[in-house]
């Protein structure tokens, strides 16, 4: 992957990444303003619902957070852009449509069965 691709990726990896920061610090904050005692408790059930899913998304962005981290640290070893499995490299495609992947679409199809026959 030539200098232009891998500062590319670099750029959309780290503006993906201060869009997730973002997220999870202005939920964190209307969570902790956020203290509304409700009679009804109907109205409660659904605020807790609320916010018991808005925690699980912030979790999943805290893992994609993570995963974005490594796919950092994989552009400044020169690594990012070649399969973790078989070595070939990951299509120009495939890292746009996912920045963060780490498998080509072969092995990841081969994974994704694997799972299937598992379950």
């Amino acid at each position: 992957m030539g200098d232009v691709q891998s500062d590319h990726f670099r750029l959309i990896l780290n503006a993906w990444k201060q869009e997730l920061v973002g997220d999870i610090e202005r939920t964190m904050s209307v969570m902790q303003d956020d203290t509304i005692n409700l009679p009804d408790p109907n109205d409660r059930a659904t605020l807790e619902t609320d916010r018991s899913l808005e925690l699980r998304t912030r979790d999943r962005e805290r893992k994609l957070i993570k995963k974005i981290n490594d796919s950092l640290a994989d552009l400044e070893k020169g690594d990012y852009g070649y399969c973790e499995d078989c070595g070939v490299e990951i299509g120009i495609k495939r890292l746009e449509a996912r920045p963060t992947a780490n498998l080509c679409i072969d092995c990841k199809s081969l994974n994704e069965i694997r799972e299937k026959q598992r379950a």
